[in-house]
C-alpha cells in the first residue's frame, strides 16, 4: 500500500521570516504567496516552482530541521498503515489545510502526513502581506 500521495510543503524553521522571505523573493526569484504576522509568530509561504512543494517559513517552529509535509488521502488509514509498518506517527496537530501527524525518522529527519480537508484555505491567505 502506498501511503504518501504528494510532498506539498516544506515547513521550515526561520529565525527571521521577513529576512528569509526577502532573500528568497529578491535573490532567488521566489513568488510570495502570503506573509502572516499573527498569534505571536510570523509565517510565510513562497514558491520557487510552479508546482509543489511550497516552502512555509515559520518563526515558531523549533529546531533547525524542516518538516516534509506529505498529503495522504485519509489520515486515519495512513496513520494505521504506518503503525503497522512499525513507524511511530508521532503527535497529532492541525494546520489550516487539515489534520496532521508529525513524527521523527530515526536519522533525525522530520516528516508529517496530513489530510487535505480544507482545500481552499491557502487560496484564502493568498496575497496577504502583514510584513
Amino acid at each position: 500500500m502506498r501511503v504518501f500521495e504528494q510532498l506539498d510543503y516544506i515547513y521550515h524553521p526561520s529565525r527571521d521570516v521577513a529576512a528569509d522571505v526577502a532573500y528568497l523573493v529578491d535573490r532567488l526569484g521566489a513568488r510570495l504567496v502570503f506573509a502572516i504576522d499573527a498569534m505571536g509568530t510570523r509565517v510565510a509561504m513562497v514558491e520557487l516552482t510552479d508546482g509543489p512543494p511550497q516552502i512555509v517559513l515559520a518563526g515558531h517552529l523549533e529546531g533547525d530541521q524542516p518538516i516534509l509535509v506529505y498529503r495522504v488521502p485519509d489520515l486515519e488509514v495512513a496513520t494505521s498503515e504506518l503503525k503497522r509498518r512499525g513507524a511511530d506517527p508521532g503527535h497529532a496537530l492541525e494546520i489550516p489545510q487539515g489534520p496532521v501527524r508529525s513524527f521523527f525518522v530515526p536519522g533525525g529527519q522530520r516528516v508529517a502526513i496530513y489530510e487535505l480537508s480544507r482545500p481552499g484555505v491557502v487560496d484564502s491567505f493568498a496575497g496577504r502581506r502583514d510584513f
